[in-house]
């Protein structure tokens, strides 16, 4: 009896990679793919990356409005170098996941100090500056110097995999250098650049919007008639991923505290943690240690609805509570005028309660 095929025997089984791959998704690309958004059709590695950054994790429509404001005020990677983190956190507000604002800005700044202001031509030296990874790294070399480097974010992941029947567990790094490996391998001639950014391109929108993760559109496809996923009837199945995020929960304490001018209390958030650097509404790991931090001075003490607000990793169950009058203690912290907070780079939830009718 033969024994069963694993995921581990699968991916490092040897199988013809299909010949004319490349070929297909530049021939589509170029008649059916996306062409219309801010960051396309330029070599501008300013431009690229910030799209790149700004769209690990989050929509194209969610990136539009945030993309066209940056640009506004930040022209340029020495423009951005030269704005304070303040300032960065602020157009950043809502985008979430804030390690990017950072290390976007500490790259801009690397950028002109290590490289006279003018971004690095290959991907070797672009995956050394700060939050900027592999697949990354990749993307601006192709796109702007068409280098023939492989992209693996998770559009092209799902792509290659499927096409391929790569049965490797993406939670291995073992497995995801032999994917890297074979994308590598797919990609088109080193001497043809406009087809390298031709394919690059087309293999994101492949998956962003045909090769979709559930309910792909299989018929449109135009790899369809390689794709080992389709053959097996079970192109959902990929990419395989055993390890799943445990997700855990904590309960924080909220202070919205108001003087008698409306301003509202904020305090500069530690360097590291949840929000780091950011200015946020105080928050306490208990109701008891909120009211030990308060001033003998207040009026009242008014307990808010609770709500929850989700991260990647963890769901924070939030407390509001809304003090009138006097000055809660804190040392990084102090009054802002409503033009002022309403700048600031602030949480989403803080943001929320802020804006809201309670606050």
């Amino acid at each position: 009896m033969r024994p069963e095929k694993t995921a581990s025997t699968a991916a490092t089984a040897t199988q013809p990679l299909p010949p004319d791959f490349a070929a297909r998704i530049v021939s589509w690309q170029r008649s059916h793919g996306r062409s219309q958004l801010p960051w396309q059709n330029t070599r501008d590695p300013y431009r690229v990356w910030l799209s790149e950054v700004m769209l690990q994790q989050t929509q194209v429509s969610t990136v539009l409005g945030y993309f066209a404001r940056f640009l506004e005020r930040f022209p340029d990677v020495k423009a951005l170098a030269a704005g304070t983190e303040d300032e960065v956190f602020g157009l950043w507000s809502g985008l979430g996941y804030y390690s990017r604002a950072r290390n976007m800005h500490r790259c801009a700044q690397e950028v002109v100090a290590r490289f006279g202001g003018e971004f690095p031509r290959t991907a070797a030296e672009l995956v050394t500056l700060p939050g900027i990874g592999r697949s990354t790294s990749a993307a601006i070399a192709a796109f702007c110097f068409g280098e023939r480097v492989a992209i693996l974010d998770g559009n092209v992941k799902r792509v290659l995999t499927r096409v391929l029947g790569f049965a490797g567990d993406m939670s291995s790094a073992a497995q995801e250098r032999a994917l890297w490996d074979l994308a590598t391998q797919l990609l088109p001639p080193a001497n043809d650049r406009e087809a390298i950014a031709s394919y690059t391109q087309g293999v994101m929108d492949m998956g962003a919007t045909v090769c979709l993760p559930r309910k792909p559109s299989c018929m449109i496809c135009p790899v369809q008639k390689s794709c080992v996923a389709l053959r097996e009837g079970a192109p959902e199945r990929y990419p395989v991923k055993t390890r799943k995020l445990k997700r855990s929960a904590q309960s924080l304490w909220v202070l919205l505290a108001r003087d008698e001018q409306g301003r509202v209390w904020l305090e500069k958030r530690p360097a590291k943690g949840i929000w780091a650097g950011l200015y946020c509404l105080p928050v306490f790991d208990s109701r008891e240690e909120l009211l030990a931090a308060l001033p003998a001075a207040r009026r009242g003490v008014h307990d808010l609805p609770a709500f929850v607000h989700v991260l990647t990793h963890k769901d924070l169950h939030l407390h509001p509570v809304r003090i009138d009058g006097g000055q809660p203690q804190g040392e990084a912290a102090r009054w802002f005028e409503a033009d002022e907070w309403s700048r600031l780079g602030l949480p989403a939830p803080m943001r929320k309660l802020l804006e809201g009718g309670e606050a």
